[in-house]
């Protein structure tokens, strides 16, 4: 069966923008994509995209949603929305875990949901290592 993934922003971030990815995650990516539901991005992603717009730190001349929005449509991925229960993990995710509260939110996300988060991000891919979550460099 093939995995569930969860993009974190900068892969979504480099795949909109045709950046270099590792050759064995874009061939996971592929395979997801042609199955419906097997690619998501959390809604935190759009906060993410809004903050980094409204800083000039997105190379876009769209409207932050409308970006958001595209990326979405894009992979034909799902939204992950972020529930209680996925904020409540989030304050107790197995030691050792960095503070970066959004990097907790997508972690808890994805072992809620048995997701595997596609990252360049060391910290995650470090606690990934340790087996507290599923993780795909890219």
């Amino acid at each position: 069966m093939t995995d569930r993934y969860l993009l974190d922003t900068c892969a979504v971030i480099w795949l909109m923008g045709g950046d270099d990815i590792e050759d064995n995650a874009l061939k996971q990516l592929a395979e997801a994509q042609s199955a419906e539901g097997l690619v998501s991005i959390s809604a935190m992603t759009a906060w993410e995209i809004g903050m980094l717009a409204s800083k000039n730190r997105l190379a876009s001349t769209r409207h932050p949603l409308r970006w958001f929005k595209d990326a979405v449509g894009q992979f034909g991925a799902d939204v992950e929305e972020v529930s209680p229960d996925v904020l409540v993990a989030s304050s107790f995710l197995p030691a050792p875990i960095h503070n970066d509260p959004m990097d907790r939110i997508l972690i808890a996300t994805a072992r809620e949901r048995d997701l595997t988060i596609v990252t360049r991000d060391r910290a995650i891919l470090s606690y990934g290592a340790l087996g507290h979550v599923k993780t795909l460099p890219c």
